[in-house]
């Protein structure tokens, strides 16, 4: 197993450039597709898997059995016993309540697994390493498609701390074909490999780096990759890449090392350009003053600013940290909204008609700090138009939060429960090891 192990580490050093940029990588051909839960995602996955030919790679921080997720957990097996090359990493602590005959049938089965940062019960928390995660959505099949998103392998109505619930929660992700899928490939592969044999992505940059033609090599066919679509592009593409749409996206990482500030910039910057509308779907929201900043700068030029986060909080203390801030934003003209038929937990950001991510990461300390985050960024027009129609539906499930009078803006309990909640921040981050001002 090591020696395999050793062989796809081996393979993935020359689809290292795209992570040595600490800007989104843009690539050309790919195609896109939008999922909305586990009632969409879950077939396309088993159906994706049932034809694998090769290989399945996953890394996910949330699994369980129950409801609709196991037929995607039988598809893995069923292509284990076939002879496929299957791998999973599961993070520790979304994995914790795992029922350890799912871990017996699975290896059993032939499916490779490992743990990402396995959590002791008794003491685990105590250690602050501890409390940065990989919070990681993502499947590799055949190394040829791709699923990124916010959607563990759970159903979509059963909540692990709050049982069954009538409604399904809202998520999404996508389903994704083309160069793209080469750095989710070796994420994943990088992931399985830290978990099961201790190394990190510094020690795999540091082997990779020593071989300076393999790393001209491999920067130069990530940037041959980087179409910058114009229209004679465009027309060249449309001849060359059949069974693709010319779709341009970037897979785009938060972890401890060369990327960690690449999905938060990347926002950032979408915030900063947008020029007529921006909505963000998230469950958990404090993000840093910068993207605050941005926000309320949108709003005051005219752009349609909309936040859609939690209407029926799964966090108590999740909920209050991000209505402290609805009434800073709501003066600056930040129309704010409260899902109301089930529980939330997508991650979407849509800006204008032509930008658009989805991914695992939230707007808050643990995602843009802490924990192990990836997204895909998508500039395309047709895309962004099918996911916002999807948003509109969303929202019109939604009550809009009125804004407070002045007096109850500034009242002693608000500012209270403000400072609050920013000490409370800062202590956390301070725990797990984050520097820095957030």
């Amino acid at each position: 197993m090591f020696e395999n192990a050793s062989e796809h580490l081996h393979e993935a050093f020359d689809g290292l450039a795209w992570y040595d940029q600490r800007k989104p990588v843009f690539t050309g051909g790919n195609r896109v597709s939008l999922l909305q839960g586990g009632r969409e995602l879950f077939p396309a996955l088993q159906g994706r898997i049932d034809r694998a030919q090769h290989s399945v790679w996953v890394a996910l921080y949330l699994i369980s059995p129950l409801g609709q997720s196991g037929c995607v957990l039988q598809a893995l097996m069923r292509a284990a016993r076939r002879g496929l090359d299957v791998y999973l990493v599961a993070d520790g602590v979304g994995s914790r309540d795992v029922p350890k005959s799912l871990w017996t049938d699975l290896d059993a089965a032939g499916v490779k697994v490992t743990v990402y940062r396995p959590l002791h019960r008794l003491w685990g928390l105590l250690d602050a390493s501890q409390w940065k995660r990989m919070h990681m959505k993502l499947f590799v099949v055949d190394e040829a498609c791709a699923f990124i998103g916010g959607i563990n392998l759970i159903d979509d109505h059963y909540d692990l701390h709050h049982g069954w619930s009538e409604m399904p929660r809202l998520d999404y992700a996508v389903e994704v074909e083309g160069p793209v899928v080469t750095p989710v490939l070796h994420t994943i592969k990088a992931m399985w490999t830290r978990s099961k044999f201790g190394r990190d992505w510094r020690d795999d940059l540091a082997q990779w780096a020593q071989d300076p033609q393999r790393l001209q090599k491999a920067r130069k066919l990530w940037q041959h990759a980087r179409l910058r679509l114009t229209p004679a592009e465009q027309g060249r593409l449309a001849h060359a890449v059949v069974t693709r749409e010319p779709m341009r996206c970037a897979f785009v990482l938060r972890d401890n090392l060369r990327q960690r500030r690449t999905i938060e910039q990347a926002t950032l910057q979408a915030i900063r350009q947008a020029r007529a509308r921006i909505d963000i779907v998230t469950p958990y929201f404090y993000p840093r003053r910068a993207l605050r900043l941005a926000l309320r700068a949108a709003a005051a030029r005219g752009v349609g600013v909309r936040l859609l986060l939690q209407g029926k909080p799964d966090y108590r203390i999740a909920a209050l940290a991000a209505r402290v801030l609805y009434s800073e934003l709501q003066h600056h003209g930040v129309r704010i909204f409260e899902y109301q038929p089930a529980m939330l937990h997508a991650k979407v950001l849509c800006v204008d008609d032509e930008w658009a991510t989805v991914g695992s990461s939230n707007l808050d300390p643990l995602s843009l700090v802490l924990n192990l985050e990836a997204n895909l960024i998508v500039r395309d027009r047709g895309f962004v138009k099918t996911l916002s129609q999807s948003l509109s539906a969303d929202f019109a499930l939604s009550h809009e939060v009125i804004a407070p009078a002045s007096n109850e803006r500034d009242s002693w309990a608000s500012q209270w429960r403000r400072g609050f909640v920013r000490w409370l921040a800062k202590s956390y981050m301070r725990l797990a090891g984050a520097t820095g001002r957030y």
